[in-house]
């Protein structure tokens, strides 16, 4: 949900992704698309991690990191 923060965000999926937030790692699609993968994107400095407050762009690609 664009806006909303990462944590919350991440709630949405599951109550644990909540509760166990750690940080999210978010790279826009455009990106994404243009590097081909996660790892190209991290390699280039388009991967960014971010935290709890970090309000939701459209267009971002999030992998949630989470301890449960």
């Amino acid at each position: 949900p664009h806006g909303l923060a990462a944590q919350k965000a991440a709630g949405t999926i599951h109550t644990d992704f909540y509760r166990g937030f750690i940080r999210a790692e978010v790279i826009p699609y455009d990106d994404l698309v243009r590097c081909g993968s996660i790892a190209q994107g991290r390699k280039e400095g388009v991967l960014r991690s971010e935290g709890k407050t970090y309000p939701v762009q459209d267009g971002d690609v999030i992998d949630f990191l989470i301890n449960v």
